[in-house]
């Protein structure tokens, strides 16, 4: 987390550590070297299973953008220990978050796991290649128009507290047939049982 907390914590966010009572808790997390952090195993298995993520561009009038992304488990991939990379579906085509790219290559992703109240926050900076369909998802019945990659500056695992549980719809689904199997085993045995078999 030390870089992290170098490129997140600047002066004003400092300021507030103070004056709120958490500096002390952050401070050591500024010393580390002014290198990026590398993705370990804990954050390559995590990224492995997300099957989507938050994305954060800045415009070139300064305003904040958010997108999400989305595509098939493991579509967001670990191509070395300080970088990632994703097949850029077409979406939507406003091309807010590939314009933003264009004058500022900095970028934050969020990658949520609701179901385990999880959050990895990632800061890096981007590069786009246009008609690269080499991180393409076989199978994925998507339009690949480029691929993204981006260079790790540093990430952050986040508390569980106000992580909304949820859970997907498979998830809830393939629990539901489970239950569904199991009542209906027990009511063949109670309908057994009442005829006195």
């Amino acid at each position: 987390m030390s870089r992290f907390a170098q490129l997140a914590f600047t002066e004003g966010v400092q300021a507030h550590q103070k004056a709120h009572g958490s500096h002390r808790a952050y401070r050591r997390a500024l010393e580390g070297p002014a290198e990026g952090d590398r993705l370990g195993p804990g954050e390559r298995a995590f990224i492995a299973e997300r099957d989507s993520f938050y994305i954060a561009t800045v415009s070139e009038s300064g305003w904040p953008y958010i997108q999400h992304r989305g595509g098939p488990p493991g579509f967001l991939r670990v191509l070395d220990d300080r970088t990632l990379g994703f097949a850029d579906f077409r979406g939507n085509r406003q091309y807010i978050t590939r314009g933003n790219l264009d004058h500022d290559d900095r970028v934050s992703l969020f990658l949520m796991d609701y179901a385990n109240q999880v959050r990895l926050k990632v800061l890096g900076r981007a590069r786009v290649i246009e008609g690269d369909l080499s991180l393409a998802e076989a199978g994925y019945p998507a339009r690949v128009e480029r691929a993204v990659s981006i260079r790790v500056e540093g990430f952050d695992w986040n508390c569980p507290q106000h992580i909304p549980q949820l859970f997907s719809r498979d998830a809830v689904g393939h629990a539901l047939g489970h239950l569904r199997d199991r009542v209906a085993e027990l009511e063949r045995e109670n309908a057994r049982l009442r005829a006195g078999e």
